[in-house]
């Protein structure tokens, strides 16, 4: 019997003559996301806080652009959407990692960075893409389902993840018909997730591998293919697309 190629073999790329702005793109689910892109047909344009990193992440992608920024400089991400070309189709962020602490050591300057590089971040971004991106384009952020959990330092992560989801659904309405969505992510194997485990991150890939319904861990390029499917399909918006291999759904101990 002939088994006939499948249709995603067969179909064009998804992204052709489209310009992605990746927010956090020289590493991770970031840098990821870009080579989606780009093996989808995109144009990308790219940016980090570290000069060096971004420039070879940017290079690996063939990238149309970059730019080293802290993007929690409201002057500097000004002065970076004023560089863009005229008219961009997609912004993913994916800048800012997440802040636990114990409430007895929280630090107030610490969560203020905590709260602009999430919470801040996507309304200035939101501000600055009206008039920028297309109609029907798309601005899409990460977040995580961490602080869905209750338990010594989880407060500050936990009310970010609240908010989050209620912030991209009020945002999707006010920037209409541009389309706002998040990614809530849960274990991603990237280099960050390494440096917050150190030690302790094979143990927690056996653990997962061990009790994730997917039975193996989740990776950037998983993510990235939701992300470049938020960026395609055009009916989607103001929503919250959990992914981590069903993390959830296990009981935790």
């Amino acid at each position: 019997m002939t088994i006939a190629s499948s249709d995603a073999a067969q179909r064009p790329p998804e992204l052709t003559g489209q310009t992605v702005v990746v927010i956090g793109g020289s590493g991770g689910i970031g840098l990821e996301t870009a080579r989606r892109a780009r093996a989808e047909g995109a144009a990308v344009i790219m940016t980090g806080r570290d000069p060096d990193r971004l420039e070879r992440a940017a290079a690996d992608v063939g990238a149309l652009d970059s730019a080293a920024f802290d993007a929690t400089d409201p002057d500097a991400l000004a002065r970076f959407f004023g560089t863009l070309p005229e008219t961009i189709d997609h912004v993913m962020v994916t800048a800012g990692g997440p802040y636990y602490a114990p409430l007895a050591d929280l630090d107030r300057e610490r969560a203020h960075r905590d709260f602009d590089g999430h919470v801040w971040l996507a309304v200035a971004v939101a501000q600055h893409a009206v008039g920028r991106v297309r109609p029907g384009g798309t601005l899409l952020f990460m977040g995580g389902t961490g602080g869905r959990s209750r338990g010594p330092g989880l407060s500050l992560i936990a009310a970010g993840t609240a908010a989050l989801p209620a912030l991209i659904a009020n945002l999707a309405v006010e920037v209409a018909p541009i389309r706002v969505n998040l990614i809530a992510a849960g274990f991603v194997d990237t280099p960050l997730s390494a440096e917050l485990l150190g030690d302790d991150l094979e143990a927690r890939r056996d653990q997962l591998r061990a009790t994730l319904p997917i039975e193996r861990v989740v990776g950037p390029a998983d993510v990235a293919a939701l992300a470049v499917h938020l960026m395609a399909n055009t009916a989607l918006t103001g929503a919250t697309y959990d992914i981590d291999g069903g993390q959830q759904l296990i009981h935790r101990t």
